[in-house]
């Protein structure tokens, strides 16, 4: 559970008076209004209430509140396509320089057409009791992938169909986990940490030389610890692998140990570690889009006035040993956007006391960048993943 004071839900049901713990992983607050759905509820109805801001919570069948989750998503996708989306694919198709200056713009709609998109859906709520126990008709055993995602609770709960679905999903993650294809093994990430689907980044750390001393290395922002494990497979002898996050702690403490990894210690903190030696290497995968996350799960992607890349940046002097480099894994989607220039990416470096000594550059190879019906296909298609090495500016 992210939320720091728990927050109560109420409801009419039966002429009584019901209330119950609200756990809502977008912090969301608790809604105000609440109508009981079943069977019976037409997708239309549904769909009506909670564009109005009515939640609804679900009192019929199991599988049948999936299926009304998917019809509702239908309506809302049918319905951006009749609006907004229509002229958004219009303009990014349009092979001139005004679909270029337009793609900010179309981004932005982009986000706003998701957020609203997740808004009525995650109206569709469901009543759990203690241990996160359904009793509805045909439903799963979903206690231990909620506790695994949200935390032990000794109480019924209200929480979104969709915050319980994300939290089955992220179990079936754990218990597969992704497959690295380059190392030969898989990284089993938790709920609510970034899972490294998009791994093409892999090979640059596989590429990129190591510096001629490499005692220590620093992995900031660890996540699930993937790039912590590539370092530590690469013979380095001490790496040292931070971050923020419980959740990311946990994850990074799970793969540490499946692969039995000696040479690598984890710690809570803030960008760089404490009380820890120089660092001949730093290596970090800051979020790549310098905007404002509208919920904590996208963290890893959104990184409001590239605060997380500035601190890196900043700190690198103080923490690198001499002739040490900082590896930073970036991607120039943020360019092609027009969210940040090249310049000011530069610029970042410069202030740091930083110079480029190269760069490795790769294409995506995701689905998304591939897709010429995606609205921003122009900027997904263009983009490149890069390794930038950067030493010292000796003064």
């Amino acid at each position: 559970m992210l939320q720091t004071e728990k927050q109560y839900v109420q409801w009419q049901e039966n002429e009584t008076l019901r209330n119950a713990l609200w756990l809502s992983e977008s912090n969301h607050m608790p809604p105000a209004r609440i109508v009981l759905v079943d069977d019976t509820t037409t997708a239309d109805d549904a769909y009506r209430l909670a564009c109005e801001g009515t939640s609804l919570l679900w009192h019929g069948d199991f599988h049948n509140a999936r299926q009304l989750l998917q019809a509702l998503g239908r309506r809302i996708d049918r319905t951006n396509e009749r609006s907004e989306q229509r002229k958004i694919k219009k303009a990014a198709n349009k092979p001139n320089t005004a679909k270029v200056k337009g793609i900010p713009n179309l981004f932005h709609q982009q986000r706003q057409l998701q957020a609203q998109r997740s808004r009525i859906l995650s109206r569709l709520l469901l009543e759990l009791d203690a241990s996160y126990v359904s009793q509805l008709r045909r439903a799963p055993d979903v206690s231990a992938a909620c506790t695994a995602a949200f935390g032990e609770i000794d109480e019924p709960c209200v929480l979104s169909f969709r915050d319980m679905q994300g939290a089955l999903g992220a179990a079936g993650w754990r218990e597969k986990g992704v497959p690295i294809d380059s190392l030969g093994l898989s990284i089993f990430p938790h709920y609510g940490v970034f899972a490294p689907t998009r791994h093409e980044y892999v090979q640059l750390l596989l590429d990129a030389p190591l510096p001629a001393t490499h005692d220590v290395a620093y992995d900031i922002g660890t996540g699930t610890g993937l790039l912590a494990i590539i370092l530590a497979q690469r013979g380095i002898p001490q790496v040292i692998a931070t971050d923020l996050n419980p959740r990311s702690l946990a994850c990074a403490s799970e793969n540490f140990a499946r692969l039995t990894l000696s040479n690598v210690q984890l710690q809570q903190a803030d960008l760089y570690p404490t009380d820890a030696p120089l660092a001949n290497l730093i290596v970090c995968n800051p979020p790549w889009l310098p905007t404002k996350p509208s919920s904590p799960l996208e963290y890893a992607v959104y990184d409001a006035n590239s605060a997380m890349l500035r601190g890196v940046l900043q700190g690198a002097k103080q923490h690198l040993a001499e002739h040490g480099e900082l590896w930073l894994i970036m991607s120039d989607l943020a360019e092609h956007l027009q969210l940040r220039t090249r310049d000011e990416l530069l610029n970042l470096f410069a202030d740091a006391g930083l110079a480029v000594k190269y760069r490795l550059d790769t294409k995506p190879k995701h689905g998304r960048s591939q897709d010429d019906t995606d609205p921003l296909h122009v900027a997904r298609s263009a983009e490149v993943t890069s390794l930038w090495c950067l030493t010292v500016i000796n003064s």
